[in-house]
């Protein structure tokens, strides 16, 4: 299949499925971490390049419910970042996987139709993530371990270990990775179903 992995720097998604044999692009803005097929500009240039699936981590930033005590002060940035994730749902593929936390998402366009997390995939860390289909099946749990250790912040907050990073540039884009194990089942599972006829 031909495989677009839209707002992804990492190159986790997209290594995935040439791993598992399909032509993939990541895109974003950023350059890619790793080398590999990426597409350096906005998704919007090439969503009509004629692909078989699209996994879209559109930014959470202005979305996901963990900065809801700013949403008072971004409404035009939210305004703009639902009209995005509209545009990535109504994009002219077959098969369409939206990755993004909990957010303003399930209120503002509709509920997700499945959320999963890393420890369902073989990774000893929570990461509610949420998924909205289109045209493919909900990811099955490949390999399930203990949900990881927590953090306790020094207001109370439980925080997973993972996520406690100290400050530095690049503690966004650390977690915003995907887990590689949920990358894989991405892969493998929607990779399957290629032969398909949406």
């Amino acid at each position: 299949m031909r495989v677009l992995i839209a707002c992804e720097y990492s190159g986790t998604v997209r290594d995935a499925f040439i791993r598992a044999g399909h032509d993939a692009l990541s895109c974003d803005l950023l350059p890619t971490d790793v080398p590999g097929p990426h597409y350096e500009g906005d998704v919007r240039d090439i969503l009509g390049d004629g692909w078989d699936l699209m996994v879209a981590h559109p930014p959470c930033t202005h979305l996901a419910v963990s900065g809801a005590r700013w949403f008072k002060d971004k409404q035009t940035e939210q305004a703009e970042a639902l009209a995005f994730v509209r545009l990535l749902l109504a994009a002219p593929i077959p098969r369409i996987a939206l990755e993004n936390p909990v957010s303003i998402i399930s209120s503002r366009i509709r509920k997700p139709d499945q959320i999963i997390q890393p420890y369902q995939y073989g990774h000893e860390a929570t990461k509610t993530t949420c998924l909205w289909l289109k045209g493919l099946p909900h990811l099955v749990p490949t390999d399930i371990v203990g949900k990881g250790a927590r953090h306790v912040t020094k207001s109370g907050k439980s925080l997973p270990e993972w996520y406690n990073l100290p400050p530095s540039p690049d503690r966004w884009k650390i977690r915003s990775v995907t887990f590689p194990g949920i990358a894989a089942a991405m892969a493998d599972q929607w990779g399957a179903i290629g032969e398909i006829t949406p």
